[in-house]
């Protein structure tokens, strides 16, 4: 019902086509991408950019009103030069997803007529989703620096949204954003007291360099935390194996149990990969959290070190802002002596 801003400007949609299934969008318009807190990180938005490459709807609101609307969300694609389609019946379209899997697509824009046979052989030849390189896309060019407290979390950027900054930043750290391939002797240079491996798209073995920089971190017992893509890298790092889903998680109602305390937490997610189930047991893992519904892996623990990974998004936005407490986990691993 709400979070498309959060979800289309969220990195890991990066090269997606999203639809979303409830019917109406756009009622409450998109806030002003200028707005940002004292620390220079933007309040609602999760990237500098749209990154989704295009958005199906089935009812797109032309009017809309919210107390810190700037403009419609038409207006924002418009600018932002993303097409978008309505009129869709979206949920039978999500039944086919669901059926098939995911599946190549096209969003052709066009003050012609299109030739859709055309289409159809451009994405026969087109660059599959499993191929694309996304890191030089979603990745930051450099380091970025956000705070000014005495203590530093780096975070290793995959595609980190803007709400990973600002939950680090809330439990009292500075938050030193560092491209995906950094060296570790670089990383440690900033002697941080933990480090997060963020969020991102695609496929975890495309990132080798942020593999062997997460082999080190466990080796040497940096108090480390994976989030999403970073909870796949952190997992083959400690001899686990990872695997495409047949049509991903997405979405801000999915249940997790906590296997500590056997709660479920309603969480959001965002991804296309998961960690196999079976290779746990060979691993340097304990299962922390697993899927309600298909029983996949959504969080594990290291046996030894001061390591944890989560599958969901625990910096939420969009909501449900259940899992938070996993920046807390973070913390007392980092002050724990």
């Amino acid at each position: 019902m709400v979070g498309y801003t959060e979800a289309l400007t969220d990195p890991s949609y990066n090269g997606q086509i999203l639809t979303l299934t409830y019917p109406l969008v756009g009622n409450y318009g998109v806030p002003d991408p200028t707005i940002v807190d004292a620390d220079g990180i933007p309040k609602f938005f999760e990237s500098d950019k749209i990154q989704a490459r295009g958005l199906v709807v089935h009812e797109l609101s032309l009017t809309a009103s919210h107390w810190n609307l700037f403009m419609t969300l038409d207006e924002w694609m418009h600018n932002e030069k993303i097409p978008g389609i309505s009129g869709i019946d979206t949920r039978e379209l999500t039944k086919k997803l669901r059926t098939g899997g995911v599946m190549m697509a096209a969003l052709v824009v066009s003050d012609s007529e299109i030739n859709v046979d055309d289409v159809k052989m451009q994405l026969k030849s087109a660059t599959h989703y499993d191929s694309e390189q996304f890191m030089d896309d979603v990745s930051t060019k450099e380091e970025k620096i956000f705070g000014d407290a005495e203590n530093t979390v780096v975070v290793i950027d995959t595609g980190a949204k803007h709400a990973i900054l600002r939950n680090i930043r809330d439990i009292g750290y500075k938050v030193v954003l560092l491209p995906w391939n950094t060296p570790y002797e670089k990383i440690m240079s900033y002697n941080p007291k933990g480090i997060v491996l963020s969020s991102g798209p695609g496929d975890p073995q495309k990132c080798p360099d942020t593999i062997d920089t997460a082999k080190k971190l466990i080796e040497d017992n940096i108090p480390t935390l994976g989030i999403c893509l970073g909870a796949q890298i952190i997992g083959i790092a400690g001899n686990t194996e990872t695997y495409k889903l047949k049509y991903g998680h997405r979405g801000q109602n999915k249940p997790c149990v906590n296997l500590e305390n056997n709660q479920v937490y309603v969480t959001s997610q965002n991804h296309g990969y998961g960690i196999t189930p079976e290779s746990l047991e060979k691993s340097d893992f304990n299962l922390w959290f697993t899927n309600a519904d298909d029983k996949t892996v959504e969080g594990i623990k290291h046996k030894t070190k001061k390591c944890i990974a989560v599958q969901f998004h625990p910096e939420a936005a969009p909501g449900p802002y259940d899992c938070k407490f996993i920046f807390e986990e973070l913390k007392e691993l980092m002050e724990k002596q």
